[in-house]
């Protein structure tokens, strides 16, 4: 038995070398699969560093894209995630005014509620640069 195992082991060793191939050439292609997984290990870390609020298990909103053409809102409420997106076209309903806000050249905001006594008309509302 010892004697066909060892015939045998020669003959595949003859016959890798018949063929041109080394030993070793499996294990480099074993290399290239390690080297493909790392890769791909790697571009799904770059995707987490990008938006890790898509993994997490928290709620939250955020805006792409703030003031452009393309500009959305993504929603992710209780797992599910909802995608709006500007359509360019100016709002339009009823409402009241509420206040206006201004920006002071320190850059801050500072929002002036409207009083019930003191609502503004039309014609005020027409004066966009009046100061509070």
């Amino acid at each position: 038995m010892k004697r066909s195992m060892k015939a045998l082991r020669r003959l595949q060793l003859s016959a890798l070398e018949e063929s041109g191939e080394s030993i070793t050439s499996g294990l480099g292609n074993l290399f290239d699969v390690a080297i493909v997984f790392a890769v791909a290990l790697l571009v799904a870390l770059a995707a987490y560093w990008k938006n890790p609020l898509l993994v997490e298990n928290q709620d939250f909103t955020a805006v792409v894209d703030p003031g452009g053409p393309n500009m959305e809102l993504v929603v992710k409420e209780n797992g599910e995630i909802k995608r709006y997106r500007a359509s360019g076209d100016a709002g339009n309903g009823e409402g009241e005014l509420l206040g206006r806000a201004y920006r002071l050249p320190d850059g801050s905001v500072v929002y002036v509620p409207s009083t019930p006594a003191a609502k503004s008309s039309p014609a005020a509302d027409k004066n966009d640069g009046a100061t509070p």
